[in-house]
């Protein structure tokens, strides 16, 4: 990403990306489709699952922010040693950090779910479900650092490749644990988290081998394995800024879920879905953000931030084009898209609303997620996470309990009195569109102002700056990876 022309090479990183977020994607749609055959209760269950077992997700991808950052940077830079460094360290991190967040999801399960407004049987549902799903909390950590690492160093294919075997397992396993095919029982929510489980373990093994083997970009040495207190220090002090911004996405989305819930059954499942689809979206501008980063963070290690912002202005455009054409298809045909998923008549016109309120602002928010790729690259994290606090809860989460609900407020000392619209569910969709618009023009502003130039890396003359060093005998070659 440092010479030649950007448009293909960005295209070439950022198209594996982009078809693996997408077939991870998968994961969450298979659940949907095949639980929207068992009640609406347990399509809604799976709907406030959504935010918190992203809540734990996104810790795993503020570390690995970090990872793509240092390893980006270090590869721009010719210190591949570093780069190999920083990946041991991460799987060190990454296996202590989500052991823990297991171990509290569990012990706190219960709680967790009353929190977010689930009741009844969506609770049994929801419950049967978050908890197989936490005990895969260490493998969800352990593919993010394994994706990461090979991501900094330009290889995007390999992992696309484990999400796709992993993705089309899940989508086996689903009818069967779920609907009870063949010799198993029918195990509703349960099972669609079992499925995952075993899909999630099956990609984690294998990325570890390829880690081992050396022969993609970097490699995991066993000697590396010994905590480097320099190194884990700056994954945190890099990572933490993109881990409290997970949280602080992930939180909002439950105070979303929860605002929801309390409009019933129908608008939860309905929003669900709805999610679910906009998460395809998020999939592919994510995706483009993470190549973004890569480009960032290599051309920021080679010394050429002219050329990392052309990459980041390059990822924007093309990724908003292609969402406005995707959200466009959804306006035009909302209830066909809802109808995939569930033939409740309630859940189907409440998805048509949720679609053509908010998908017309979608594109909006895709070019958000690309600068904050940009950011994170160059090692920016708190930018990031600043975009990410205002665009939800100062643009999202307030104008919902202004347009959703009935209250009413006087101001004290002053007798003047504010109140709520009472716009109802509409209110909450019409906040999230709001909330887009106006995130968009705060991040193009603060990319314009340039601060993000400099890197997080030094120039450390004692290490060895020797392009491949023995890589390039455990299988690869200079030329295939720098063609990466």
């Amino acid at each position: 990403m440092t010479t030649g022309a950007i448009p293909p090479k960005l295209l070439a990183l950022a198209w594996p990306l982009v078809l693996g977020n997408l077939l991870q994607t998968v994961y969450n749609l298979a659940d949907m489709f095949w639980v929207g055959r068992v009640s609406a209760e347990a399509v809604a269950a799976v709907s406030l699952m959504f935010p918190l077992s992203w809540m734990f997700v996104s810790t795993a991808m503020g570390i690995t922010a970090a990872t793509i950052a240092l390893v980006s940077q270090y590869v721009g830079a010719g210190n591949d040693r570093m780069a190999d460094r920083v990946v041991a360290q991460t799987i060190l991190l990454t296996l202590a950090v989500s052991t823990v967040l297991a171990a509290i999801g569990l012990a706190f399960r219960r709680p967790l779910l009353w929190l977010i407004g689930a009741r009844d049987q969506v609770f049994v549902e929801a419950l049967a479900y978050i908890e197989v799903i936490f005990l895969a909390l260490p493998l969800t950590f352990l593919f993010f650092a394994f994706r990461s690492s090979l991501q900094g160093a330009g290889d995007t294919k390999t992992a696309m490749w484990l999400v796709f075997v992993s993705a089309g397992i899940n989508v086996v396993l689903d009818p069967f644990f779920i609907l009870g095919w063949g010799p198993f029982p029918a195990m509703g929510t349960r099972g669609a988290a079992i499925a995952t489980f075993i899909s999630r373990g099956l990609a984690t093994v294998a990325g570890i081998y390829i880690l081992l083997d050396g022969g993609f970009g970097v490699r995991l040495r066993i000697g590396d394995l010994v905590p480097d207190l320099s190194i884990q220090k700056q994954l945190v002090d890099v990572g933490y800024p993109a881990t409290i911004d997970g949280w602080a996405r992930s939180f909002a989305a439950v105070a979303m879920a929860g605002f929801v819930a309390r409009f019933g059954a129908a608008p939860t499942a309905a929003y669900g879905i709805g999610v679910r689809l906009m998460s395809v979206t998020w999939a592919v501008s994510g995706a483009v953000g993470q190549a973004t980063a890569t480009g960032v963070g290599q051309n920021l290690g080679a010394k050429t931030p002219d050329r990392a912002a052309a990459v980041a202005r390059t990822a924007t455009a093309a990724t908003m084009v292609f969402i406005f054409a995707v959200a466009a298809a959804l306006v035009a045909f909302p209830a066909q898209a809802i109808r995939l998923f569930v033939a409740d008549p309630a859940v189907i016109a409440e998805g048509v609303v949720f679609l053509r309120i908010t998908a017309p602002f979608w594109a909006l928010f895709a070019g958000v997620m690309v600068v904050q790729g940009a950011l994170r690259g160059a090692g920016n994290t708190k930018a990031a996470m600043a975009l990410s606090f205002l665009s939800r809860w100062v643009f999202r989460v307030p104008v919902a309990i202004v347009l959703a609900f009935s209250w009413t407020l006087t101001l004290p000392g002053t007798g003047v009195t504010i109140g709520a619209l009472d716009w109802g569910i509409e209110g909450i969709w019409w906040a999230y569109s709001f909330g887009m618009a106006v995130s968009f023009v705060v991040a193009v502003a603060w990319f314009r102002r340039g601060t993000w130039r400099e890197g997080v890396i030094e120039d450390e003359s004692g290490e060895d700056r020797s392009p491949r060093d023995d890589r390039t005998a455990a299988g690869g070659s200079e030329t295939d990876f720098v063609d990466d």
